[in-house]
């Protein structure tokens, strides 16, 4: 395992900082995927890439943490996911110094198009990898991708929206 943690680490936890809104919580979810990982070892088939397989754990991963945050019964100061996720992404933090204007606007995009997108763009998998660790037709993906540069390019093209 050591050995695919020097190759793939990297980029692995490159991933979990594009899915994640915080430094913190990319270092738990790359923790979390390694261990996942190591449980799942007998069901990884060495004929097929190791990157794609471990990336569709990290997906998945982060997915369940979502459905999981969603589920929770607490008293919340917003009244809605969206307005949360406003306001999250507005208070200053260490990083938001560093976000280009591109992983601003990438931030606001929706799960649903914020995966394909830093599955195809930033982790460099191709379309039938994507479709395959997201569990969607390979159709599908290509509309949220096309959906998401669409809605990049508004948000990009008239910064005063950011």
């Amino acid at each position: 395992m050591d050995e695919y943690i020097r190759t793939y680490g990297r980029r692995l936890f490159g991933l979990c900082l594009h899915l994640c809104r915080s430094r913190s919580e990319a270092e738990e979810l790359y923790q979390d995927t390694w261990l996942r990982l190591l449980e799942q070892w007998a069901r990884y088939d060495p004929s097929q890439p190791f990157e794609p397989w471990a990336a569709r754990v990290c997906v998945n991963l982060y997915r369940d943490r979502l459905r999981r945050l969603r589920r929770q019964v607490t008293v919340l100061a917003f009244p809605s996911w969206e307005e949360q996720d406003r306001a999250l992404a507005q208070a200053p933090s260490p990083e938001a110094e560093d976000y280009s204007p591109l992983h601003q606007a990438l931030a606001r995009l929706p799960d649903r198009l914020r995966l394909p997108v830093i599955l195809y763009y930033f982790a460099g998998h191709d379309i039938r990898e994507t479709a395959r660790m997201l569990g969607l037709p390979e159709g599908t993906v290509k509309s949220q991708l096309a959906r998401a540069r669409d809605q990049l390019r508004r948000w990009l093209t008239d910064e005063s929206e950011l």
